[in-house]
């Protein structure tokens, strides 16, 4: 979700609860996140959301500390600038590793061991047609994934206006991953204002048959998928169905629940998402979450057994220490095993967004735990 849509996306998702209840649409913000969720919002949430750990002594950004619940401190990380929302990592070609994320044309940047990063600039240095179509700005482009296959790097992005759900997911294309080398292919899947998802936040998975699920979704009823067509990257033809409905939480009147990410270990598929609030600064409440299934498709469940559709899901890590409203997972595999990148807020830089990875490892029941 762009840092910009949080208080309006919420609003908006209220009033499908209560439709005499007008959204209101917050001015054009600075990329910094100084949106304020609605009131009402933001207690209905806050009451759901745990303790938090124990704050402890001033963190080190070099040394690692565990604290209460496990959760470990992000690894380190080094540059002049890791204000990075969304993040999707990605090896190249050339064995370095690249970060894409939210706003200004997703901005890129490149390490070679994954603890020094240098930003290179914008994917798309003019933009894309569907962020103006859909928001008047070419460069407002949100939420990018990014994977490699056959040779070609895919891009699924978003763009929104608004308090709304008039969203949009695009696709592009490019043989190297480098800043200005993506071909735009144009709209994947759309939603409009009165459907009951929302089509931001998007997550290719190819499952072991080899079949391609984009799995997307905020707020309003939650996370969706639909099926995808290999040899394109579109929507697969004569897939006309609705998509199918994987995670919500209908305890919320919110369905405060986004950022999916569908990755295979085993024999099970895991579904990353992210509960409560992104972009308010120190004060966001994200927390990254999990379920898996037996099938890309679902049902999924939590390690209690309740199901994601029921508001279910396991923690995997939330604010600690100075390290605030850790979410917006995804996960990369490695010839070591798999990491999450993930962003916080940083609360020694006044609740800027900040690039954090993490190795995950898997208990002996298959249940994914950062170290």
């Amino acid at each position: 979700m762009s840092v910009r849509q949080a208080a309006t996306v919420i609003a908006a998702a209220l009033v499908m609860a209560a439709p005499g209840v007008a959204a209101a649409v917050l001015p054009a913000a600075s990329t910094a996140p100084r949106t304020t969720a609605t009131a009402a919002a933001t207690a209905a949430i806050a009451s759901t959301v745990p303790a938090a750990p124990a704050v402890g002594a001033a963190r080190s950004r070099v040394v690692v500390r565990y604290v209460r619940d496990g959760w470990p401190n992000p690894l380190p990380a080094y540059g002049p600038d890791l204000v990075a929302h969304d993040p999707s990592m990605v090896q190249g070609a050339d064995s370095r590793w690249y970060v894409f994320s939210t706003h200004d044309g997703v901005q890129v940047r490149v390490s070679g061991d994954r603890q020094h990063w240098t930003r290179l600039g914008a994917a798309f240095p003019h933009g894309v047609a569907l962020a103006k179509q859909y928001n008047g700005n070419p460069m407002e482009i949100w939420a990018p994934d990014v994977s490699r296959h056959h040779g070609t790097y895919f891009m699924y992005y978003a763009v929104s206006s608004f308090g709304s759900n008039n969203s949009a997911i695009g696709l592009a294309t490019s043989a190297t991953a480098a800043p200005g080398s993506w071909t735009d292919q144009g709209l994947v899947f759309a939603t409009k204002t009165g459907d009951t998802i929302n089509a931001i936040d998007p997550n290719l998975a190819v499952d072991s048959a080899g079949r391609w699920w984009l799995t997307f979704g905020s707020f309003w009823s939650g996370i969706a998928q639909v099926r995808l067509d290999p040899a394109t990257g579109h929507r697969l033809a004569g897939d006309t169905a609705a998509p199918k409905l994987l995670a919500s939480r209908p305890d919320l009147p919110s369905h405060a629940v986004e950022a999916p990410f569908l990755v295979q270990q085993g024999r099970w598929y895991y579904l990353f998402m992210s509960f409560d609030l992104c972009c308010q600064g120190e004060a966001s409440s994200y927390r990254e979450m999990v379920g898996r299934s037996l099938s890309p498709r679902g049902p999924f469940y939590d390690a209690t057994g309740r199901a994601l559709l029921d508001g279910g899901g396991t923690q995997i890590v939330g604010t600690h220490d100075t390290y605030i409203g850790t979410g917006g997972g995804s996960v990369v595999r490695d010839r070591h095993g798999y990491e999450l990148v993930y962003h916080y807020y940083d609360g020694l830089a006044a609740g800027l967004p900040h690039l954090a990875l993490n190795r995950l490892e898997f208990d002996n029941d298959g249940w994914p735990h950062l170290s």
